[in-house]
């Protein structure tokens, strides 16, 4: 899992205002409000859709495979049994990178079904691939935003999990704002798991994992499973990018809370 992964969107708002520069005009509408012609007013991304390129055989992949297992956003709620063709426990993953997590999960865990929300087009690509290659039928992906899959398409109680693998650390103080692992995210998450439902997280960058612990400790609807830490669940793989940590000498973390 490429720990450059950057996802989903975090409910603040960015204020970049030099105090040197003169004063813009007012804008219509009420103080502190978006003007009246501005539908989607910017706020801060815990993501960047980056501008990497596509293989060949990625860009086929996506060409033969993305109408079967990409599905389309839209702000209505999704209908699991059908996008999978058939019931099963549902499990959403946020920003999976290029897929080889997303890919061996999937395979050790027939019986599940297996959401997926990435906005870097060759990681997509690479997840339909290995799709292909290793002949997996319980994976979905969503190309868009996992905030607005959660607020619009996603009801309360639908999901049996959640995972997010070392997503971005932003690791400058100044950006620590943008990281995805923020309490209101959490309390989406929670409300959106059944009862014994879980979120699992993990991450090799330490201050991020005590922001983690401290965010989901602090969430009223989840419980942890371990004191502190868990042990890595035996689903989640080892990487290439991870195993090449531990040989650096890096540690990694994993979190596991249940809803309650």
């Amino acid at each position: 899992m490429a720990w450059n992964l950057q996802f989903a969107a975090v409910t603040q708002t960015l204020s970049s205002q030099d105090p040197q520069a003169p004063a813009a005009p007012p804008m219509p509408g009420a103080a502190g409000s978006a003007p009246a012609d501005v539908a989607h007013p910017k706020g801060i991304k815990s993501y960047v859709r980056r501008a990497g390129r596509t293989t060949t055989g990625q860009a086929k992949a996506l060409e033969e495979l993305g109408p079967r297992y990409v599905l389309e956003y839209a702000p209505a709620l999704l209908d699991a049994t059908a996008a999978f063709g058939r019931s099963a426990p549902l499990v959403l993953e946020i920003g999976f990178g290029m897929g080889e997590a997303t890919a061996h999960i999937a395979r050790v865990r027939p019986q599940d079904n297996f959401l997926c929300c990435e906005v870097h087009e060759p990681g997509v690509g690479a997840l339909l691939k290995r799709i292909g290659e290793q002949d997996i039928h319980n994976i979905r992906i969503l190309q868009h935003d996992a905030v607005e899959v959660l607020e619009h398409m996603l009801a309360p109680g639908s999901l049996d999990g959640v995972h997010i693998f070392f997503p971005d650390p932003w690791h400058k103080k100044r950006h620590n704002k943008r990281r995805l692992i923020q309490p209101p995210l959490v309390a989406q998450l929670a409300a959106r798991l059944k009862p014994g439902g879980y979120i699992h997280c993990a991450t090799d960058w330490q201050p991020y994992a005590e922001q983690m612990l401290e965010v989901l400790s602090a969430e009223p609807l989840l419980s942890n499973t371990a004191e502190g830490y868990a042990p890595q669940p035996d689903y989640r793989p080892l990487t290439k990018f991870e195993n090449r940590g531990m040989r650096l000498g890096h540690g990694v973390w994993d979190l596991v809370f249940t809803r309650r």
